[in-house]
């Protein structure tokens, strides 16, 4: 015979899991310092490479007029000013990804917890079935 409460509760189950699974996993494989770390690891690089690549296309632009004044002061002082834009853009940049992803992670382990709490709810279920039975057999036994 086919119960209903746990039927609504399996499908629950499974329609949670195939909306939020992918966002829940990092809360079953990292801890939150490694989780985030990795992101702002991945982060550094990404931004770094497309500095390197933005820096790389303003210089092809603007090579003429950096040849025609090629003076060593005006160079010293371009050179300070773009890689004081590199830091503090990549400051910022890491904060942000440090927020974003921290938050990540904290959905993540309040979206496993609710998870774990539904799966709790359906072995009580199985658990109570199963006690039911043995009681009725035993019962009949007499």
């Amino acid at each position: 015979m086919l119960n209903e409460d746990k039927i609504k509760l399996m499908t629950g189950i499974a329609m949670f899991e195939k909306r939020e699974g992918k966002k829940i996993a990092p809360a079953n494989l990292y801890f939150k310092s490694d989780y985030v770390g990795r992101h702002m690891i991945r982060s550094f690089f990404g931004y770094t490479f497309c500095s390197v690549l933005i820096l790389v296309i303003w210089l092809l632009y603007s090579l003429e007029q950096i040849l025609n004044s090629l003076n060593l002061d005006e160079l010293i002082a371009m050179g300070k000013n773009v890689l004081f834009l590199y830091a503090g853009g990549l400051v910022l940049y890491l904060f942000i990804t440090f927020i974003v992803y921290s938050r990540k992670y904290s959905y993540a382990v309040r979206g496993q917890k609710v998870y774990v709490a539904k799966l709790k709810r359906l072995n009580k279920r199985y658990e109570f079935q199963n006690k039911s039975k043995e009681l009725a057999k035993e019962g009949g036994r007499l």
